[in-house]
């Protein structure tokens, strides 16, 4: 029977669970992915989940007690069998014999590998022994907003009990580890039949005999906390002091920040490119709006798992919410200082706290901006990164909510924070993480994104590690193209090239999607092919407005936020051999091209101070996948050669040099030689055509 919450969400489907048989393992997985479902009992990355089974040693073929726990680095809400290690329990456990105190805790996780049971494990985590030494088949730890909120409030353990009477223990802060499960083990033998841990400053940890009693032990709990919360918020009448600040109205807040985020995103590159994210959800609001944001904002987080993405602490702007930003460079002249006393505290934290062996000083630029009356920013090294820095941020918000209403907020002491925040063994965890790719950090923005060619580019280049952001005339293409996507990767926006507005709107949405845009692709065209004669006005302006404008309005608007932020850019001409080559039937065509090749050296001339690269690739012959090529433009074509259009791709792969049919993917790898290896590289032209010796640049 289901059963009913207020403040979690309850998803265990019964059926699913019979289908899933007495496989422990596996209830343990669905148990871990339904928890992180849920975004208010634990974030992308946090907690941990574990179970216990009997399982036969494959070197005594005798039976032992295996525990299943997540892997270092995994998250729950997406755990699978991969993601998990399994680890002999009375090996773990006589890990207590070895183990010499604090100063041992380093060692104690290269130990756990002399525990694997099974070879294909994922590296143990740092929470291994915590759950290693309790004896419960299943547990979880999690960081429920509303627990985090009862661990982080003053008097912390009267208000465990207080909640919970005598069902619940508690332990005061200790940085997870061997000695953390000690304590833990120590808790439980103090005060047995309890049902779950509450970690001061930190976290719950609950448990049961089966997947789904684990399960429903921690709604429960959760639901207390959260019940008790919402009855003293009740209580107390107003959270955070009350408003200080009045929001600005919704298409306002977004409009700002579109304006806002390239500027930040220049600032907070100043060592390394970033990509952002935008909140303004009403949870976001009411915090930044208030009068205790102040008092709060410099304590920072509580809970290891949020500073760890957010920092210890936001950068607070004081611009009005009604400031003009249509000034960048007044703007930026207000910022600077802000930005630089940011770094500057944030190396004095560094130097007052390192140890001698910490690894060195990472980026001091901030995580997380708040703009009071507009909304919060997070700015990251990719957009799920950052995104959820800003999940995990307003997860810190919801505990700050709660605690203030029940007592106090209290935060991690500075030192503390820091021995989490550059503790060796997330360092080595940060050396672990695989190269970056050539174009991360970076966002394009490709027209005619909605298939051809423009979607073939927009593919490499999110292959390769960037964010994109496609466009075109149609939505329909562009929702279908987007949802080839993995998620965090790109973003869409309707744009009609032939107008600046619907320009500046696209650009809007990729600023406030991923912080500003580095590489522009114009993609979009179209093809007419026509002799002189039966050339007309319209045929001309509507080439003219998509081609030569289009691109001309592009690259204004572009430049505006390339030079907002500081951080230089690409901007690539899809042209045509046709600039270049005298052909038939082609007047309008061809001197369109040719005009687009002709600004983009232009440009490339103007801009080449500033590292803004402009270069141009021109396709021949891209009949296979190519929009344009669906219409009266094949027909042309093959008239003025006087074959079928069903010969064309044999007609134009013969008459290359290569005898190559020419594919969007080919045009596409054009595009990423410019963006991706030549960074040296302006005012030139890749010609994609198999080889035409009547097109050679030179």
């Amino acid at each position: 029977m289901q059963k009913t919450f207020q403040h979690v969400n309850y998803l265990w489907d019964e059926k699913k669970a019979i289908e899933l048989g007495d496989d422990q393992v596996a209830l343990f997985l669905y148990r871990s992915n339904i928890l992180g479902a849920d975004l208010r009992i634990t974030n992308y990355g946090g907690g941990n989940t574990s179970c216990k089974t009997i399982e036969k040693d494959p070197l005594t073929n005798e039976e032992v007690e295996v525990m299943w726990i997540k892997g270092s680095g995994g998250d729950i809400g997406t755990l699978n069998r991969a993601g998990i290690a399994g680890l002999y329990t009375e090996r773990l456990r006589n890990l207590k014999n070895v183990y010499e105190g604090l100063h041992d805790e380093d060692r104690m996780v290269g130990l756990f590998n002399h525990c694997i049971y099974d070879l294909d494990s994922r590296a143990p985590s740092i929470d291994t022994p915590l759950h290693g030494l309790l004896p419960f088949k299943h547990i979880d730890h999690l960081h429920p907003d509303a627990l985090i909120a009862v661990a982080a409030a003053k008097d912390s353990e009267k208000v465990t009990k207080e909640i919970w009477g005598d069902t619940m223990g508690w332990v005061p802060w200790q940085r997870p580890g061997f000695d953390l499960g000690l304590q833990l083990e120590k808790c439980l033998n103090d005060n047995p039949g309890i049902r779950g841990i509450v970690l001061g400053s930190h976290g719950l940890f609950t448990w049961g005999d089966t997947s789904y009693d684990c399960y429903i032990n921690s709604l429960e709990v959760i639901e207390k906390a959260s019940e008790y919360i919402e009855k003293k918020i009740k209580e107390k009448g107003s959270v955070f002091g009350g408003q200080k600040v009045e929001s600005l109205p919704a298409d306002e807040r977004k409009d700002k920040a579109a304006q806002l985020m390239p500027l930040l995103r220049g600032l907070c590159s100043s060592e390394n490119r970033m990509i952002g994210h935008f909140s303004d959800t009403d949870v976001v609001m009411e915090y930044i709006n208030s009068n205790d944001l102040e008092r709060l904002a410099p304590m920072g987080t509580s809970c290891p798992d949020h500073f760890l993405r957010t920092k210890i602490q936001p950068l607070v702007l004081t611009l009005d919410a009604s400031e003009d930003l249509s000034d960048s460079e007044a703007v930026l002249k207000k910022l600077e200082p802000a930005f630089e006393q940011y770094r500057k505290e944030y190396a004095e934290y560094y130097e007052n706290c390192k140890r001698d062996n910490s690894p060195a000083m990472r980026d001091p630029n901030p995580v997380i901006i708040i703009y009071p009356g507009v909304g919060m920013f997070s700015f990251a090294k990719n957009k799920q990164t950052t995104r959820v820095a800003s999940e995990f941020y307003i997860n810190a918000i919801n505990v700050m909510r709660g605690a203030e209403a029940i007592t106090e907020y209290t935060s991690l002491p500075r030192q503390e924070a820091f021995d989490i925040e550059y503790w060796l063994l997330e360092e080595a965890k940060l050396q672990r993480m695989p190269k970056e790719q050539p174009l991360s950090r970076k966002v394009a923005l490709v027209t005619g994104g909605g298939g051809g060619i423009g979607k073939a580019i927009a593919d490499k280049l999110a292959a390769e590690g960037a964010n994109v952001v496609l466009t075109d005339i149609a939505e329909d293409r562009l929702k279908e193209g987007v949802a080839t996507y993995k998620p965090d990767t790109a973003a869409y926006a309707v744009c009609d090239v032939t107008k600046s507005e619907s320009i500046v709107d696209a650009y809007k949405k990729a600023c406030l999607e991923f912080g500003g845009v580095d590489i522009v692709v114009h993609s979009a065209g179209l093809a007419i092919s026509k002799p002189l004669t039966e050339t007309t006005e319209k045929d001309w302006d509507i080439l003219q407005d998509v081609l030569v404008k289009g691109q001309f309005e592009l690259a204004k608007e572009a430049v505006k936020i390339m030079r907002t932020q500081g951080l230089g850019g690409d901007f690539i001409s899809i042209a045509s051999k046709n600039g270049l080559v005298s052909g038939p039937n082609n007047v309008g065509y061809g001197t369109a091209k040719a005009a687009q090749q002709h600004m983009s050296r232009l440009l490339a001339a103007e801009l080449g101070g500033e590292k803004i690269r402009v270069n141009t690739v021109n396709p021949d012959g891209v009949i296979v996948g190519s929009k344009i090529w669906e219409g009266d433009w094949a027909e042309g074509r093959a008239k003025a050669y006087g074959i079928s259009v069903e010969e064309l791709p044999a007609h134009y792969a013969k008459r290359n040099l290569m005898n190559e049919i020419i594919y969007p993917a080919d045009i596409a790898d054009g595009v990423f030689a410019f963006v991706g290896l030549l960074n040296k590289s302006t005012g030139n032209i890749i010609n994609v055509d198999g080889g035409m010796a009547n097109a050679f640049v030179r």
